[in-house]
């Protein structure tokens, strides 16, 4: 294969660039009498003092209260595995489970009440959109809600929860009424 010789006007562009390089190049090579001049105006100022360096506190010991032999031990951590004797509260295993017990709470909505032979019963839309009627003494909720009280705007209901050591603690929670354009359908 032959390589065909290089035109004068590829020549030429070639002798160009390469002279406008070294013009270029030629350029950074100027006067810096003013960059030197500054560079010594700053080493001519005093220099500012350095802060000392802050005192460091000496370590205090910290002593666990009750954690004689070893500080890190597990015990303290674990939850009691058997209920505390003095406390009465717990739900009874033996009642049988109401409907309205099968669903969290928070899914349940207060949609009005409905008084009937001078009881006030609430209305309580469930999830899939149907509504039961609950009234005072009625459960409601997984965790063992008594329904209390009903009123116009809400239920107010009494929970029995475990308390994380073994035990239940009682907690009172409420289900206020819903407005119908907020309750999904």
């Amino acid at each position: 294969m032959k390589i065909p010789a290089a035109t004068p006007l590829v020549t030429s562009i070639k002798l160009l660039a390469g002279f406008s390089v070294v013009l270029s190049l030629t350029a950074c090579n100027s006067d810096m009498s003013d960059l030197e001049q500054y560079v010594q105006s700053v080493k001519a100022k005093p220099a500012a003092p350095i802060d000392p360096i802050p005192e460091i506190k000496p370590y205090v010991r910290f002593i666990y209260p009750g954690h004689e032999l070893n500080p890190f031990d597990a015990k303290i951590l674990a939850p009691d595995t058997v209920a505390d004797p003095g406390s009465a509260i717990m739900p009874d295993p033996n009642r049988v489970p109401e409907f309205l017990e099968g669903f969290p709470l928070d899914s349940l909505r207060m949609v009005g009440t409905l008084n009937q032979n001078g009881a006030l019963w609430a209305l309580i839309r469930i999830p899939d959109g149907a509504i039961h009627r609950a009234r005072a003494g009625n459960y409601l909720g997984k965790n063992h809600g008594k329904i209390n009280k009903v009123e116009e705007t809400k239920v107010t209901v009494q929970e029995v929860v475990e308390n994380g050591f073994g035990g239940f603690k009682e907690r009172e929670n409420a289900i206020a009424l819903s407005d119908l354009k907020d309750v999904k359908k």
